[in-house]
């Protein structure tokens, strides 16, 4: 994501501006597969062939039916969530966003623009996890060996890295601590859409990527201080360096997700010499059920003591994050889900939608997609059905011409930034998911 530079902007004494639309979608030319930006407004009648990522305007020949066609394969591949046929157009256009924006490496592209043309571990994961659970596993876990192949040595990932593959971009933005909790947690929804049996491709699979998980849990396990929360670190406000629960909630479902991996790991393999071996999984499913414990006690004690605010301290105001303590990150308990509650009710911008905090800097009146899709997210998953579906038809009532998502709406209620928002996409995926039967959580 590219919030930061909104944040940024708020340092001048005048209101940060509001965005402008710097694209209505992406579309895929049918001779080459390249993917391309749609200008904000499109030429009139111009719109997507059904069920396909090209354009009526680029219908000519038998590229565009072979484009078409692979991109209905691709479709009926996997599930295509959705309880109306407008829903289902919405998971459809999500999905078909997603598959232009993972590139062959598995590298995913935040948004085809600009500064969102980067690859975020934080959106990544989120793209993993709602493409395991339409039935994509192929396309989750290459974005998964993406990821694996970027982790340093440290296992604290970069904010954000070259789509190619040529490592971190210098920036001067520190390493964000939350994606050792997003990352396992994606490779659990990966491994929990699969059927792990040993020996078999999958489990091969995930026993590739085990060591990256290893490594984050570690790190995510060392970052804990004595009060049990972790310490100042930069969260998907990309903002500053403080204690804030955008990084607690996501390191919590991290290392509840890797003792979960390990301890399937180990009643699995049970004979010596395997990799890994049980003896090292138990060792490493206390030592991650304990920094899981100790974070759980304090987040309840610290942030829940003041109604589960951006930071530790009353002050610090709502935030969106408190709906990372909720499915399909968690199991929220009653305190949380009245502490989400009120947080969508403070929240709330006159257009509809979702800005990110109390504290937020950015313009004025201007909502989020990614943060009211976490709140539809979080309502499907606790039973607030049509508290899930009002939001998702406020989501659908403010795309493009071209039926895109986009990452921001203006206070009139017109799309702006950039659209799709891979981020927006998985979000949106998972809640039409979680509308009709539970995700799990760690």
């Amino acid at each position: 994501m590219a919030m930061v530079a909104v944040v940024l902007a708020a340092g001048c004494d005048s209101a940060p501006p509001v965005p402008v639309l710097h694209m209505s979608g992406i579309m895929e030319r049918p001779c080459t597969g390249q993917v391309a930006a749609e200008p904000p407004h499109p030429a009139h009648g111009v719109e997507f062939i059904p069920g396909s990522s090209v354009l009526t305007s680029e219908d000519s020949g038998s590229c565009a039916a072979s484009a078409v066609a692979v991109s209905h394969r691709w479709l009926a591949g996997g599930t295509v969530p959705g309880t109306s046929p407008a829903e289902r157009d919405l998971s459809e256009r999500a999905l078909l966003d997603l598959r232009l924006s993972v590139l062959p490496d598995g590298a995913v592209v935040a948004g085809y623009y600009a500064n969102w043309w980067y690859t975020w571990p934080r959106d990544s994961s989120w793209v993993a996890a709602a493409l395991s659970y339409t039935g994509h596993g192929d396309m989750a876990l290459r974005i998964l060996r993406f990821l694996q192949r970027m982790q340093p040595a440290s296992g604290i990932w970069a904010a954000r890295y070259h789509p190619d593959g040529s490592g971190p971009v210098s920036d001067g933005r520190p390493a964000q601590l939350d994606s050792d909790g997003w990352v396992p947690w994606a490779v659990w929804c990966w491994a929990r859409a699969q059927r792990l049996v040993p020996g078999s491709p999958a489990w091969q699979a995930l026993t590739g990527v085990w060591p990256m998980v290893v490594r984050a849990a570690d790190a995510a396990a060392r970052s804990l201080s004595a009060d049990g929360l972790p310490g100042p670190a930069q969260d998907y406000w990309e903002h500053g360096q403080d204690v804030t629960l955008g990084t607690a909630a996501p390191l919590l479902a991290g290392l509840r997700a890797a003792a979960d991996l390990a301890g399937e790991l180990g009643a699995a393999v049970a004979s010596p010499g395997t990799v890994p071996a049980p003896s090292d999984l138990r060792a490493r499913q206390r030592r991650w059920l304990a920094a899981a414990t100790r974070l759980t006690t304090a987040i309840r004690t610290q942030f829940g003591s003041t109604g589960y605010h951006r930071g530790p301290d009353a002050g610090s105001g709502a935030d969106t994050a408190v709906t990372f303590l909720g499915p399909p990150l968690g199991s929220a308990d009653p305190a949380v889900s009245r502490a989400a509650q009120k947080a969508q009710h403070v929240l709330a911008v006159p257009n509809g939608g979702l800005r990110p905090g109390e504290a937020w800097s950015g313009a004025s009146g201007v909502a989020w997609t990614p943060e009211t899709a976490l709140f539809a997210l979080f309502d499907a998953g606790t039973g607030q059905r049509a508290d899930a579906e009002r939001l998702v038809a406020w989501l659908m009532a403010h795309r493009t011409t071209l039926g895109e998502l986009p990452e921001q709406v203006s206070p009139s209620g017109q799309p702006i930034s950039v659209a799709p928002l891979a981020w927006t996409d998985a979000i949106v995926l998972l809640t039409l998911l979680a509308d009709t039967h539970p995700i799990p959580t760690p």
